[in-house]
This record gives structure tokens, C-alpha cells and sequence, in this order.
């Protein structure tokens, strides 16, 4: 079964949407249905987006993706200076 992603916006919507139905009197397995996911993703959403808006949400993606860029960067870095070591000592 092919696995369909969802965008942070998406989640928030639906966990939205679920914490309506809860306050109708649903339960976690019929609010799962209706979204189309199974209750270990509801509960790994509500965990990672449960208290965000919408803001917070495109915020922590923009964070995490420079976080990725920098960690990158500090990858070749540490490369280039073990590289130069190598060299001034001799050792290549």
C-alpha cells in the first residue's frame, strides 16, 4: 500500500478537525476513519503538532531545513580541516 505524505499544514487541519469531533462525543477510532489514518499516526501527530498553529508549523520547517544546510556545512568543514591536517603533517 502506497504511503501518502501530508504537508505540517495538512496535519494541523486535520488534528483541528479531530479535537471538533472529540468534543462531539466521537471516538479516536471513528475520527481516525474519517481523516484516513490509522491511531498510531493520529497519536504521532498529536505529539509532534499537537500545540502548533499554522505559523509555528511552516516556522519549524523552515528551522529544521537550515538546520540540515548547517549541519552540511559543518560536515565539510570538519573534511576540508582533517584533510589540511593530513597534509601538513605529512602523512599523505
Amino acid at each position: 500500500m502506497a504511503r501518502k505524505r501530508y504537508s505540517s499544514e495538512q496535519i494541523i487541519s486535520y488534528l483541528r478537525e479531530a479535537e471538533v469531533l472529540l468534543a462531539n462525543d466521537g471516538t479516536i477510532g471513528q475520527i481516525c476513519k474519517k481523516i484516513g489514518v490509522t491511531e498510531q499516526t493520529y497519536y504521532r501527530w498529536r505529539k509532534e503538532y499537537g500545540s502548533l498553529s499554522m505559523d509555528q508549523a511552516k516556522r519549524l520547517k523552515e528551522v529544521e531545513k537550515e538546520n540540515t544546510r548547517l549541519r552540511k556545512l559543518v560536515a565539510d568543514l570538519s573534511l576540508d580541516k582533517a584533510i589540511l591536517k593530513e597534509v601538513a603533517e605529512g602523512k599523505y
